[in-house]
């Protein structure tokens, strides 16, 4: 199997993994780890037996990678990002794909001008109880899907300064909407707050309404004291519920919809509750099989799993509900880009 040549530039909480996986996926050989701060690249040089560069660009020039992950602030994606595809390597780019639209939209033309493979590391698509969601939700076992719920809470990370709760975690959930409904949201609402977070909003409420007529809900925070990762998608046979923490997928069945509740309990329960299911999942590290996708994509020839189209819409999003929780107001999404690679 031909062995590529990766490195990664941003050696912070996600840099660091990147770094590990790289070295552990059999198709992959790390060459290099690129930051501006030495107390972060050393550690990671001397684990792997790699070098360790304060310039990226230099390291591009020196060590030529094929692929390269960028981990840094996301105001720095556009400019990182451009340098990397320049230098002729493919692209791994961790969310959000860059600050802006417009930004977002460079990066995607220049990589398809450079024929170049560029990938949004929207990790929770990777994550093994979602796949299987996905895999069901398509099967149809659903029927008619009503609605999405996602929660993700949790204490504030220490690592975040340049962006607020929406852009630094909803855009997980805004891709994964998209991912597993296979529709589109075309306006949104949201509630936003500002209670700890000196810069930006730390808490968000928001209704999305997709094209099909679903509705999506996120309940995303920086303050509860407990980390919560749920999933709920409630359709006309039941609902999934998928706890990507545990990486449990959970199944409640609506017995009324296959017949089988009679009178007297429905008068005890109120709701018809059917069976309860809980699918057994195989568990694997969702970063391993990210970057095991974007490894395979550039070997073979074929499309990335989350391409640039996938970040922008999912970053269009995230800047709407932004938006809305300024202005208070609905806002209008139309996807204009559909750009992949």
């Amino acid at each position: 199997m031909t062995n590529l040549k990766t490195a990664v530039i941003g050696a912070g909480a996600m840099g660091r993994h990147h770094a590990r996986v790289y070295t552990e996926l059999p198709q992959s050989t790390l060459v290099a780890v690129a930051d501006t701060s030495t107390e972060r690249t050393d550690p990671i040089a001397s684990k792997y037996g790699v070098p360790a560069y304060t310039d990226y660009q230099e390291m591009l020039d020196i060590e030529q990678p094929q692929a390269v992950t960028v981990a840094v602030p996301t105001s720095l994606h556009r400019e990182v990002a451009e340098d990397v595809l320049k230098s002729g390597a493919d692209i791994l780019i961790e969310k959000p794909i860059a600050a802006t639209v417009e930004e977002a939209k460079t990066l995607i033309e220049l990589a398809e001008k450079l024929n170049r493979k560029l990938m949004v590391g929207h990790i929770v698509r990777f994550d093994p109880a979602i796949q299987a969601l996905k895999q069901h939700l398509d099967a149809g076992e659903l029927g008619h899907v009503f609605q999405i719920k996602c929660r993700r809470v949790g204490p504030f990370p220490s690592r975040i300064r340049d962006v607020g709760v929406v852009i630094d975690l909803a855009t997980h959930d805004l891709d994964l909407m998209r991912f597993i409904s296979g529709d589109e949201p075309v306006r949104v609402y949201a509630e936003t707050q500002q209670e700890i977070h000196t810069e930006h909003e730390d808490m968000l409420t928001a209704l999305l309404h997709f094209q099909s007529g679903l509705t999506g809900m996120l309940e995303i925070n920086w303050l509860t004291p407990t980390k919560v990762r749920e999933v709920l998608v409630l359709g006309e046979r039941g609902m999934f519920r998928a706890d990507s923490l545990t990486q449990d997928l959970f199944f409640y069945e609506n017995s009324e919809a296959n017949g089988e509740i009679w009178s007297a309990l429905q008068a005890l329960k109120g709701v018809s509750e059917g069976r309860m299911v809980r699918y057994p999942i195989q568990r694997y590290e969702p970063l391993k099989a990210e970057l095991e996708g974007f490894v395979n994509s550039i070997l073979e020839d074929k499309a990335v799993p989350v391409s640039g189209a996938d970040g922008l819409a999912a970053l269009r999003l995230a800047l709407a509900l932004v938006e809305s929780g300024k202005k208070h107001q609905i806002i209008e999404v139309k996807c204009e880009f559909t750009g992949t690679k």
